[in-house]
């Protein structure tokens, strides 16, 4: 199956890291996080992908090349100009004819990917979105109105919501709702929605981590420090 990994971002958010290095060939634990990406992906089964990379993009394909070294095939599509999530693969158009995945090159998971694809085959629908459920505790009793009146309160309850962390399957046909430099979540979801497609949830709550910003990257660095330590202490 065909997977998409998206890596054409600037990690504006993570400078000074990306001043001399894309988001993706940033290191943790001694590996850039696009490593992590795709042995993730190879774990699953996903072994045929394409990098859609830009800014810096000769660091991703002098360390992965054709990806023979890390056991799968890499093909890359080059942006002159950032396309955002979705205008990043409408080069593709017309050439894929079986369901496809996309994930983003600077997100940490062990979601399992395998069993998303299966949901989506299963569910029939033209996307499926990853959906992390997260758990928020609010601080404060919350009281329970209608008509007017308190009818009961809920000490300190637990709110629950689900992410979306930008991992997708695909049918060929969402090709026909992608308009040139959009978003997914932005642009294409909302069109899709109106005219009634049917966008399957795939909730998990395994690990993921997105590196967005120079505290999460260096909090992530600080974790697998204390793993490592743990290890080799075999604590």
């Amino acid at each position: 199956m065909k997977t998409f990994v998206l890596c054409g971002g600037e990690g504006t958010r993570l400078k000074p890291y990306t001043y001399y290095a894309p988001k993706p060939m940033l290191m943790v634990g001694g590996k850039p996080i696009l490593w992590y990406v795709i042995e993730n992906l190879k774990r699953n089964g996903f072994k045929d992908l394409v990098l859609t990379v830009g800014y810096k993009h000769e660091q991703i394909e002098k360390y992965f090349g054709d990806g023979k070294d890390f056991g799968v095939k890499i093909e890359y599509a080059v942006e002159k100009e950032p396309l955002n999530t979705a205008g990043s693969i409408l080069s593709c158009r017309g050439k894929i004819n079986e369901t496809f995945l996309v994930v983003m090159g600077d997100h940490i998971t062990n979601i399992d990917l395998k069993a998303m694809v299966e949901y989506h085959k299963k569910e029939k629908a033209i996307a499926t979105i990853a959906l992390l459920r997260h758990t928020l505790p609010i601080e404060y009793g919350v009281a329970e109105i209608s008509e007017n009146a308190v009818r009961a309160f809920r000490e300190k309850p637990m709110l629950e919501q689900d992410y979306n962390v930008a991992m997708y399957v695909f049918e060929p046909a969402v090709f026909g709702y992608i308009r040139e430099k959009e978003d997914f979540a932005k642009n294409v979801f909302p069109r899709m929605l109106e005219k009634g497609e049917r966008i399957a949830p795939f909730v998990f709550e395994d690990v993921w981590f997105d590196i967005g910003r120079i505290s999460d990257y260096e909090k992530l660095n600080e974790l697998f420090q204390i793993v490592r330590l743990a290890r080799d202490l075999k604590v």
